[in-house]
């Protein structure tokens, strides 16, 4: 009846396809696809397998929706990053007349934080919504999280930093987030503020936190303070991860240690990838320094033998060099593996957080 069949979709969302689908095919023969109740786990099933189109169907073929349907509608919409579209979805269900709960609220507010275009319209929208309802002042600890992630991804960093101080409650994940939104909109002092303060009121900072944290003293070419906290990652619980040694990397390459920088990632605990060869790459050509150039080039093409970007990098590190035989050399070979020139920006990487 209608109670087994959301209680059998919740139990297969996240088993094969097929499963839902036949249990699908059991709710239309017995005519229940339009009750609002098994809708919505068939809704959320679709939504669980990535099929956010059947889910839409299924939920425009209902007489009348709930605020429980709308909400896993947005819901799915934002986990599938289809973020325009969990926002128009929420619009409909204030158009409706439906209240929302706090569960859509911060969903919209994830979509509105990701979203292209549009997003700082509707999330104030929301945090007005949040006000009337008196769940704004203060806000707890998920919607506060969700709105200073909202504000900081848009570039609103007054709104978000008023937020997170009216905040009675603040966990590590709202911390990440003003510290990433600083961070990316090149306020990377206040970034590393923010840091202690968080470190003096004993928060435990996580990976993302000491991402966020190194990419500001990237930004702001503190060296020394970016090793201490490297160092002390382990102190912290954290085992440092291709983006932490990225950071470093980056770093290391600004201030012209690229021998330093290559022996870091040749020691890194996890396996690099061309992204961290390619911001060592770009500090070879910054700093000129061809021998760590061309290993850099050798990994990267181990790595990945098509990103012929690469050739187009070292080239124009010969070039800058005046070393026009090996350019002539580099120009043979690329010939012969029949390349034309491509821009090298393949072979560019660099560090930010969030």
């Amino acid at each position: 009846g209608r109670h087994t069949f959301p209680f059998l979709l919740k139990a297969s969302a996240r088993l094969p396809l097929p499963v839902s689908t036949q249990i699908h095919a059991l709710v239309v023969k017995h005519g229940l696809h339009r009750d609002t109740y098994v809708a919505n786990g068939l809704v959320r099933a679709y939504s669980v397998a990535g099929l956010i189109g059947v889910a839409r169907k299924v939920f425009d073929e209902l007489p009348e929706r709930s605020v429980v349907v709308y909400t896993t509608m947005v819901s799915g919409y934002a986990q599938n990053g289809r973020y325009q579209d969990a926002m128009g979805a929420f619009d409909e269900m204030l158009n409706e007349g439906f209240e929302p709960g706090a569960v859509v609220l911060a969903s919209v507010l994830s979509a509105c934080a990701r979203s292209e275009s549009g997003g700082l319209v509707m999330g104030r929208r929301v945090h007005d919504i949040m006000e009337r309802r008196g769940m704004a002042a203060p806000a707890g600890v998920i919607l506060g999280t969700a709105l200073v992630d909202m504000y900081g991804k848009n570039g609103a960093i007054e709104e978000a930093v008023t937020v997170f101080k009216g905040m009675p409650e603040r966990h590590t994940a709202t911390w990440n987030a003003l510290i990433s939104a600083l961070v990316h909109h090149g306020h990377g002092k206040d970034a590393l503020a923010m840091f202690e303060q968080m470190r003096r009121e004993g928060v435990p900072p996580n990976a993302t936190t000491l991402v966020g944290v190194l990419s500001a003293y990237c930004h702001t070419g503190l060296l020394d303070e970016a090793r201490r906290v490297f160092a002390s990652m382990e102190d912290f619980g954290v085992t440092p991860s291709i983006q932490h040694y990225g950071c470093m990397v980056d770093l290391l390459g600004r201030s012209g240690l690229l021998l330093e920088a290559e022996e870091m990632i040749r020691g890194m605990t996890c396996k690099a990838d061309t992204m961290i060869w390619g911001a060592l790459l770009t500090a070879c050509k910054s700093h000129g320094d061809i021998d760590i150039a061309e290993r850099a080039v050798q990994e990267m093409l181990k790595l990945d033998p098509n990103n012929h970007g690469v050739y187009v990098v070292l080239s124009n590190i010969y070039a800058d060099a005046g070393r026009w035989q090996d350019v002539d050399k580099l120009r043979k070979v690329m010939k012969d593996a029949r390349l034309s020139k491509i821009p090298g920006s393949s072979a560019v990487a660099g560090c930010s957080a969030g």
